[in-house]
């Protein structure tokens, strides 16, 4: 693939981490568009070298972009995101989540695109796995409608590799925590505990607090796109073979999430403890061991990517307080 001035699509890239994406993108040196619709994602975190085109990815104006343009790749982080939206609205979860998939594959391939990188989940494709932490190669049995949808999108994606030729790679996340991140998702309880510390305010602890998740910051995730974008891929069959993990391997519990985030702001407002909320997952924590075979390895601790965070919210209530 070309290394510099490449055509890059990223959908999604006024949210949190597509907007975290494009700017390594033009970092090196790519020509970037931004394809968002804004039902989430913050004009202020678009780029400023950056195209913007506010769109919807299930819109058939995508197409006459593609044709213009000509992206020589496509980061697709658009999304419905919310496992809790994707049960209450199993139907619209999948507009967005399958039929924009789509609408982004025919045109990728209409035009030639080199590589389409595709942001599946670690975190439900596996549903509640017996093995931890969890493999590529693990079963894949999702427990919700956004998981079904992520997992069908790799399906499609191995589809139309195999049959129309279309390069990809999956990246199957864990909880992805960072600067511009939005209080929404289980991830979310980073900027959650972050804001009611700077607002000394109890943290809400659910449960005993032990349920365990796999915390990566948001730099280590742009590396793992940036990696995906132009690591050569084989002609191995099957979903797995084209997926990678996304995690530290390491599960943080919610109490030691509180620990660390008191001990950076150096306070404790004190815990609420409500019940446990059904239906979620006791452990989750990915084995990437495939992704650091190519090279790939998280550069940042948790406590230095909760510092960072912690800073970046504090300075902004600041600014906005102003």
């Amino acid at each position: 693939m070309k290394q510099s001035k490449r055509r890059v699509l990223v959908t999604g890239g006024a949210g949190f981490i597509g907007s975290h994406i494009a700017d390594a993108y033009i970092a090196a040196g790519d020509e970037v568009w931004i394809v968002d619709n804004l039902s989430s994602g913050r004009r202020e975190n678009l780029p400023g070298d950056a195209h913007f085109v506010e769109l919807d990815i299930r819109d058939a104006e995508i197409r006459n972009l593609f044709r213009e343009v000509r992206f020589d790749l496509v980061n697709h982080h658009a999304a419905q995101i919310d496992v809790r939206v994707s049960v209450l609205d199993p139907a619209r979860d999948a507009s967005i989540n399958l039929l924009g998939l789509l609408n982004l594959a025919e045109a990728a391939i209409e035009v030639g695109t080199e590589r389409f990188v595709y942001v599946s989940s670690g975190g439900v494709v596996y549903g509640e796995p017996e093995e931890i932490p969890t493999p590529e190669i693990a079963p894949k049995l999702p427990l919700s409608p956004y998981g079904v949808t992520k997992l069908t999108g790799e399906y499609y994606l191995n589809y139309y590799r195999v049959v129309r030729g279309l390069s990809y790679v999956a990246l199957r996340y864990s909880n992805v925590f960072g600067p511009r991140q939005d209080p929404h998702g289980e991830a979310g309880v980073v900027a959650i505990f972050c804001n009611r510390m700077l607002s000394d305010e109890p943290l809400t602890i659910f449960g005993d607090g032990e349920q365990t998740r796999d915390y990566v910051f948001v730099r280590d995730v742009v590396a793992a796109n940036m990696l995906s974008s132009n690591v050569s891929m084989g002609d191995e069959a099957g979903l797995d073979a084209r997926a990678f993990n996304v995690g530290t391997g390491v599960g943080t519990s919610v109490n030691k999430l509180a620990d660390v985030v008191e001990s950076i702001a150096e306070k404790a407002p004190g815990r609420i403890l409500q019940p446990e909320r059904p239906g979620e997952l006791r452990h989750s924590t990915l084995n990437a061991s495939v992704l650091r075979g190519r090279g790939w390895a998280p550069a940042f601790t948790l406590e230095q990517g909760l510092r960072e965070t912690y800073e970046h919210i504090a300075k902004q209530r600041s600014d906005n307080a102003e």
